[in-house]
């Protein structure tokens, strides 16, 4: 009898820890480091709605990702790096991916998620040089990296001087953190080849004190500022620079500094201000009319649901739009809905979300095509400009999308990587 016991009692936890197996993987685990508290939630609030909303939509639209449903749990970071490390270790056991949104944290996951084997997907942001997949191969960055922003952004300036820029001088109002400084060597480059001086200025977290700052602005005149900026630095930037009657035309944001929540403080001083962007803004998308339908109109909006359609908001529907889509890749490949974090990594490096899947997907002429490959976790490269209408409260795109400096850009990508992987020991793959 006692030896019946012993062995009922093994069947017993045997059938427990399989069933619990077979939950952990049938299930997708996409977490999500999020910070819709602090400073940096009025930019962190609709980015995280826009990934909520559209996890739930498939969720509730197509069961899921072949049938496996999403889970998205959430961690408040505050945008603190520690934090977020703190969060990635909590979730990342059978996580398919994470999304930092946040290049500081980005920096420090990079190593540990490598050594995890977790993809780490960081949207236009994050280490640009992981865009060369021959050394990173767990880390991923498109459709377009910050050192692209920067050389587009000279390019729309050269567009607006004939081509020739030589003695401009062109201030980098930046994040004085890891994020803010990513553009400084490229607009280094730049500025040798194309003539034009830097003035770097630096803002510290959290960016509302600016006064000394747009004093050196007033003071030097520059043609043209670029802001690398987040959450309050950017509303504090843009009102500053209307205060001292900076023509906003020549003020430019990259795409994390361009949504309506930065302009919309300004008032009609923020009238003609631009930025870079790689997605549109806008509900006039069949995703927008599947969120409606499936999510909101039964009342399960994340958040108040205000947020529906703003820059921001769109760009975490993108994110998350891509994010489903190596899911869905993974599991052909593959063979399986039952992917792990391995196979999804396989399916992140084969996306190819051109025109006529972009438009399947209910994102035409959402954002530009791009596709991932061995080589290239940096997608197309492409961005474009959009402007500020102060009187519509609207944003439009005043540019095609356009290319960054490719001859620049790749020197630098295969110079930093090929330094990170003689550090870290790393050998070139896709050989």
């Amino acid at each position: 009898m006692r030896i019946k016991q012993l062995l009922m009692g093994v069947v017993a936890s045997v059938i427990a820890v399989s069933s619990y197996v077979e939950i952990a993987v049938a299930d997708l685990k996409f977490p999500m480091l999020v910070y819709r508290t602090g400073a940096y939630a009025p930019n962190g609030i609709p980015n995280a709605d826009g990934f909520v909303d559209y996890y739930k939509m498939i969720n509730a639209r197509d069961g899921g990702i072949g049938g496996e449903k999403i889970l998205h749990p959430e961690c408040e970071t505050g945008y603190k790096t520690q934090v977020g490390v703190e969060c990635y270790e909590k979730n990342k056991e059978n996580a398919m991916v994470f999304q930092p949104m946040s290049t500081g944290i980005t920096y420090q996951l990079i190593p540990k998620a490598t050594a995890d084997g977790v993809t780490v997907y960081s949207t236009g942001y994050g280490r640009t040089s992981a865009a060369n997949g021959k050394v990173f191969k767990w880390i991923f960055n498109a459709p377009v990296t910050y050192w692209d922003g920067a050389s587009i952004a000279v390019k729309h300036i050269m567009s607006k001087n004939g081509n020739n820029i030589n003695g401009k001088k062109i201030a980098l109002v930046y994040h004085n953190s890891a994020y803010g400084k990513e553009p400084i060597r490229t607009l280094q480059e730049l500025g040798k080849k194309h003539g034009f001086d830097l003035m770097l200025l630096p803002v510290d977290h959290p960016g509302q004190e600016q006064k000394a700052t747009w004093l050196k602005i007033r003071k030097a005149r520059p043609d043209y500022v670029l802001m690398w900026g987040w959450g309050v630095m950017n509303q504090v930037a843009i009102k500053s620079a209307a205060s001292i009657k900076f023509p906003m035309e020549n003020f430019i944001g990259i795409w994390w500094s361009g949504s309506e929540n930065d302009v919309l403080p300004a008032g009609m001083g923020a009238n003609g201000y631009k930025s870079l962007t790689f997605n549109a803004p806008g509900t006039n998308y069949q995703v927008h009319k599947d969120i409606k339908k499936y999510v909101h109109d039964k009342g399960e909006a994340s958040g108040d649901g205000s947020h529906f359609g703003t820059v921001l908001y769109n760009r975490g529907l993108f994110q998350a739009m891509v994010q489903v889509e190596a899911a869905r890749v993974a599991q052909k490949i593959h063979g399986t809905s039952k992917i792990t974090p391995a196979m999804y990594r396989d399916g992140m490096e084969a996306v190819k979300l051109d025109a006529k899947r972009l438009e399947e997907l209910g994102f035409k002429d959402f954002a530009p095509p791009f596709a991932n490959s061995c080589e290239n976790h940096g997608g197309s490269g492409l961005a474009a400009v959009q402007q500020w209408d102060a009187k519509t409260k609207s944003w439009s795109l005043i540019t095609d999308y356009m290319g960054s400096d490719r001859a620049i850009i790749d020197k630098l990508i295969a110079e930093d990587s090929n330094k990170y992987a003689a550090e870290q020991k790393i050998a070139a793959r896709c050989n």
